[in-house]
């Protein structure tokens, strides 16, 4: 694990702050239900690795009311009867385009075919967003060997 290698608060600048405040705003206003942006979220920070945000991922699903089977198979999502047809395309969405490398084809049609079934344009955009949200965290946290429940 090692040490956070960034530890004064005051290391990030307020514009900082302000963009990704702006970048929430329009991932969370397109429609989509909040608690599938937070399952794209927990699930790209588990891919990654992200401590800081896997946690805080997990304490804001909770917080709003998530259960804990839902929480605790989250990671494991294809094998339970716990999520939505809407929420798994998601799901699938969010591990393709954080394992960009993985394969040949980064985002098979099938799995933007099957997204796009239950989510419109804008949403799809904002899933988009999100997840390229989330990935962006996990590698600032991930070089800086931040740590949780430490949060940039």
């Amino acid at each position: 694990m090692g040490q956070a290698r960034i530890t004064d608060p005051e290391a990030n600048p307020p514009e900082l702050r302000q963009a990704i405040n702006m970048i929430y705003k329009a991932a969370h206003s397109a429609g989509v239900e909040p608690a599938t942006l937070e399952l794209v979220h927990l699930r790209a920070s588990q891919i990654n690795g992200c401590a800081p945000c896997v946690d805080s991922g997990a304490k804001a699903m909770r917080k709003n009311g998530e259960t804990d089977e839902r929480l605790f198979t989250v990671a494991v999502w294809r094998e339970t009867p716990y999520f939505t047809e809407p929420e798994r395309a998601a799901l699938a969405l969010s591990e393709y385009a954080t394992r960009l490398a993985d394969q040949p084809d980064p985002v098979p049609d099938e799995v933007w075919n099957e997204a796009a079934k239950h989510f419109d344009q804008k949403q799809l955009a904002a899933i988009v967003l999100w997840i390229a949200t989330t990935n962006f965290f996990n590698r600032l946290n991930a070089a800086t060997r931040t740590q949780a429940p430490q949060n940039w």
